[in-house]
């Protein structure tokens, strides 16, 4: 298969980029890999599928979020993730639809706290449960036999010394177990499903 998949130097990307390795991989972040593009930019976004053509699947393992009191929260700090995590993966769906061949598939990433809300997470919550749900609704009308998926992944055990705080008494995960999960989205038959890696 031909795979782009966003977001390839971070933790999670580099796992996922290696369980696909067996396919081709075109890489694409906003300061490295084959590609760039900065997912907040729908021209950025259209540009990178020009660069790329025809694709079998789209995998996204990108996504910024804030993370900080409600009660101190303002709407700026609330756009961070929804124009970044959530707007800018829906767009990598959006515009990418068009370029992905019959029976293709993508694979966005949202997180545990989708369904496991944990203190100063609000915006990661709203954002991950919107991702689930725009999938589920999206796998409608796709067609062609194309399909579209989320995984959500626990927190990471190689990000574990960075979020431990935000995440008291929950257990990471290996980068490389979640990894799996994009696997089985991309050369299984899931459709419309949110794979929980917990």
């Amino acid at each position: 298969m031909k795979i782009l998949l966003v977001g390839a130097s971070g933790t999670l990307g580099r796992a996922v980029h290696q369980a696909l390795s067996h396919h081709q991989v075109i890489t694409a972040g906003r300061g490295s890999g084959d590609l760039r593009v900065d997912i907040t930019d729908s021209a950025s976004v259209q540009r990178m599928f020009e660069q790329a053509g025809r694709l079998d699947a789209i995998v996204s393992a990108t996504g910024s979020l804030h993370f900080g009191p409600l009660a101190e929260m303002t709407a700026a700090d609330f756009r961070i993730g929804l124009n970044d995590k959530l707007l800018g993966q829906i767009d990598l769906a959006l515009a990418g639809q068009h370029y992905l061949n019959d029976g293709g598939s993508i694979t966005l990433t949202s997180g545990i706290v989708s369904a496991q809300p944990i203190r100063h997470g609000a915006n990661a919550t709203a954002v991950n449960r919107a991702l689930e749900g725009f999938a589920a609704a999206a796998a409608l009308e796709l067609g062609r036999d194309r399909r579209i998926n989320v995984v959500s992944p626990n927190v990471l055990r190689e990000s574990w010394d960075g979020y431990a705080p935000y995440f008291p008494g929950f257990e990471a995960v290996p980068a490389a177990r979640a990894a799996l999960a994009y696997v089985r989205s991309v050369e299984g038959i899931a459709n419309g499903q949110t794979l929980t890696v917990w």
